[in-house]
């Protein structure tokens, strides 16, 4: 079985880089030093996706204050609006606010993305907003429909992966949460497609993925079978696998077998118990192992402790060992 392993989501600040950026936000350290200190910390995650053998590298997302901020500070069309809850989480975004039809900037994502990605070692992993929950989440003042925002936002992402893909990102994922928790009807539905097939037509050779999360996958795995996508993904805390429609039957899923709700370490076996349930029924060419929902809802080192269980499951499942 072709099992693959990676972060899912930002990887959570240590406790010295969140003290340190409160410290500059105070004015009490340099930009200079909380630099070094960014660098270091980046350093230290790429170092651990390396020695857990994760076959995509994210360097953490770390300088990232949500997921929309990059798109929110760049793209033309947005300001940067109040602070809301995501979703049903003690986490936060600042909620994008959109006044005219969006158009992207070139180059200011891929600037945006962590200096080790920038330099592109194989395979690095752009993690990004999915158009679906994109529209879902912005305050949209431009005047334009979820529909037409869908189509737009499909092209101008597809072109974020063209660029990001000429300059050696290999794996791109779409975080799409509100997939799962608010599934999308009729013409949105059909837009979403829409949306997915532009950006699969600007992969050229890559991957993508689209990952689900903070609701029950089942509902919206009809439509995660239709979409133009290299992966789909789901999270296992909150979706039963067992009730998996063959909608995904044949497909490569992404399978969310780490809970960041909890700092209880997940035992290899029960992953791969979970796995190979899956993989009898839907019989997938690749599963890709990782977090079901964001991991920085957990601190630096509980984070670390669970990632572990990941390569003591793909040992096992590619080794044919048996589970105790």
């Amino acid at each position: 079985m072709n099992v693959q392993l990676g972060l899912t989501s930002p990887f959570p600040r240590s406790e010295a880089l969140v003290a340190a950026t409160r410290d500059y936000d105070r004015g009490r350290t340099t930009a200079d030093a909380l630099e070094e200190l960014f660098v270091r910390t980046e350093g230290e995650v790429v170092d651990l996706e390396r020695r857990l053998g994760f076959d995509q590298i994210t360097a953490g997302y770390l300088r990232w204050a949500d997921l929309f901020r990059p798109i929110a500070e760049s793209w033309g069309g947005f300001t940067v609006g109040p602070v809301t809850r995501w979703f049903e989480t003690n986490t936060f975004f600042r909620q994008p606010i959109l006044h005219a039809p969006p158009e992207r900037v070139p180059g200011a994502l891929l600037r945006a993305l962590p200096p080790p990605l920038q330099r592109a070692p194989a395979p690095a992993k752009a993690i990004l907003p999915g158009p679906y929950t994109l529209t879902g989440l912005i305050d949209n003042r431009s005047g334009e429909t979820d529909e037409a925002l869908l189509h737009r936002f499909g092209r101008l992402l597809a072109e974020e992966v063209r660029e990001l893909r000429g300059a050696g990102i290999a794996v791109f994922e779409f975080q799409e949460p509100l997939l799962a928790v608010r599934p999308p009807q009729r013409s949105i539905a059909e837009s979403v497609q829409e949306a997915y097939r532009s950006i699969e037509a600007a992969r050229d050779g890559g991957t993508t993925i689209v990952w689900t999360a903070h609701g029950d996958g089942v509902g919206c795995a009809e439509l995660l079978g239709r979409l133009a996508a290299s992966v789909v993904g789901l999270d296992l805390t909150e979706t039963d696998p067992e009730r998996l429609p063959t909608a995904l039957e044949r497909r490569a899923l992404g399978l969310g077998v780490l809970d960041p709700r909890t700092t209880l370490v997940e035992e290899a076996g029960d992953i791969v118990r979970i796995v190979r349930a899956v993989a009898d029924r839907l019989h997938p060419p690749a599963v890709y192992l990782g977090p079901g929902a964001s991991l920085d809802l957990l601190p630096w080192e509980p984070a670390t402790r669970k990632l572990h269980a990941l390569p003591a499951a793909r040992q096992l499942l590619q080794g044919g060992g048996r589970p105790r």
